[in-house]
């Protein structure tokens, strides 16, 4: 890992509002913690590296409130993220979407992808309906948890 991965995986972990992330490979170690002070710590040239970095906190952000009233998304389904990490609406730049609003899903349909620590998963519906709204914008940092797509189910 170079200091640029670190200093990537650094601005990601403070924008998604976790406290601690750490990584551990054949002989390199790092563990990147919030609200602390920066303290870094080389081992021996045998032994594997360890580094701790203190990252700022994240911002408190508030969810985006929808221009829609509660009783039209209230028979909505919400596709929500099972990770943490950067969401994509197709497989490359030059792919076309995955699904566009509007669209028709079957349970198992693959919506998007998030990647996480280089790692692309894709994320499958769960549902059958149609793609109302689309609730991230393409290559933005997602949460656990945190809402995707609105499907009508069929």
């Amino acid at each position: 890992m170079d200091i640029k991965q670190i200093q990537d995986l650094i601005r990601f972990v403070s924008k998604s509002g976790v406290n601690e992330v750490s990584i551990e490979q054949k002989d390199f170690k790092i563990t990147i913690k919030t609200n602390e002070a920066p303290a870094v710590i080389h081992a021996a040239a045998s032994a594997p590296q360890h580094y701790t970095v203190a990252a700022p906190a994240a911002p408190a952000i508030a969810a985006p409130v929808a221009n829609e009233p509660a009783a039209e998304t209230s028979n909505y389904v919400t596709i929500k993220s099972p990770m943490i990490g950067t969401f994509y609406r197709s497989p490359t730049p030059d792919k076309p979407l995955y699904v566009n609003v509007g669209d028709e899903i079957k349970a198992g349909t693959v919506v998007c992808i998030i990647e996480a620590m280089k790692l692309f998963n894709e994320i499958e519906s769960e549902i059958s309906g149609r793609i109302v709204k689309v609730l991230v914008e393409n290559a933005s940092p997602v949460e656990y948890d945190q809402p995707l797509f609105l499907v009508e189910p069929v």
